[in-house]
């Protein structure tokens, strides 16, 4: 065929295909339009890698849980911990009372159920307690001397307690003092056992003068501890006043974090006699300032007075 005829033949197609509005894939119209299906499919490929069974490797800060999309909240916790003041210590606030969960008991017996017993310087005494069910954490065995030999319940403290009053009888024992424990932690039952025996003894209201209801004994926290001198003489007794002992922690006892928690003069305000033996570990932060101004532990947080 000449070239004449080929292209008549042509033009030919290109009219009747005009006319009849049919359409047909001519070879060079075949790689216009599969190049343009190519890019339309593009997106869709990209987009694979977020769904599940993407071919894209997961994200694991965007998926924490195993799955696509927004990480999972985490859940609320409506307990949270006491914030952490200065020393890394937790606290209550100076000059306010301690939050407390409602009132137990009627007439003077009445007190209230504290809110937050875990925190350092919780105030415990007559009309403070501590929840019914409170045990205290991460308590652990002191590793200090004692009047006895052995491990027992009273021989162990909540762990930051124990860590400052080991460092203190250390500091002691550089200056040729020499401190022992008599008594530290006691559980709910054992307190309650014992000021039962103090009332068999000497009658309820003396009791009362020099011994705590369960649920408001500071050795119930885990953050008391009575002390004594070196030669093991006038536990718990007030001759324990005018040993070496007891004046070397008056005057170093604040520094690790412990206040004398009864002192003397301060009856009327404690509810307790006065006890040089008892030390009660509330920080550094709060017991600088109990031991600087002269105060306790209640007008501290303004929560007097406490009477007999």
């Amino acid at each position: 065929m000449t070239g004449t005829n080929r292209k008549g033949v042509f033009l030919g197609m290109i009219t009747a295909l005009f006319l009849t509005g049919c359409s047909v894939e001519l070879p060079f119209m075949k790689k216009e339009e599969k190049s343009e299906q190519t890019e339309k499919e593009k997106p869709q490929e990209e987009n694979k890698g977020g769904g599940n069974g993407g071919s894209m490797p997961a994200d694991p800060e965007r998926e924490p849980n195993g799955d696509t999309g927004t990480p999972a909240e985490p859940p609320q916790d409506h307990h949270k911990p006491p914030k952490p003041d200065a020393d890394g210590e937790t606290g209550g606030t100076p000059g306010q009372p301690p939050e407390t969960t409602g009132e137990t008991g009627t007439g003077d017996e009445a007190v209230q159920v504290v809110a937050q017993p875990e925190i350092i310087d919780v105030l415990v005494n007559k009309f403070y307690k501590l929840p019914e069910s409170y045990e205290p954490g991460n308590l652990v065995y002191l590793k200090v001397p004692f009047i006895f030999d052995g491990k027992e319940e009273k021989t162990m403290m909540r762990q930051e307690a124990a860590t400052a009053l080991e460092a203190m009888f250390a500091a002691a024992k550089k200056e040729g003092i020499t401190i022992k424990g008599v008594s530290a932690y006691r559980s709910h039952e054992t307190q309650k056992a014992l000021f039962e025996r103090y009332v068999a003894q000497d009658g309820y209201e003396k009791a009362r003068t020099y011994s705590a209801l369960p649920g408001t004994s500071e050795h119930e926290t885990g953050l008391a501890i009575d002390v004594t001198a070196g030669d093991g003489s006038c536990p718990a007794q007030d001759c324990f006043a005018e040993k070496t002992e007891s004046k070397w922690l008056e005057k170093h006892a604040a520094e690790y974090g412990f206040i004398i928690r009864y002192p003397e003069g301060k009856e009327k305000i404690t509810g307790y006699k006065y006890e040089p033996w008892h030390l009660r570990y509330v920080g550094k932060q709060t017991a600088a300032a109990v031991a600087s101004k002269n105060i306790t532990l209640e007008e501290y947080f303004n929560a007097v007075p406490v009477s007999n």
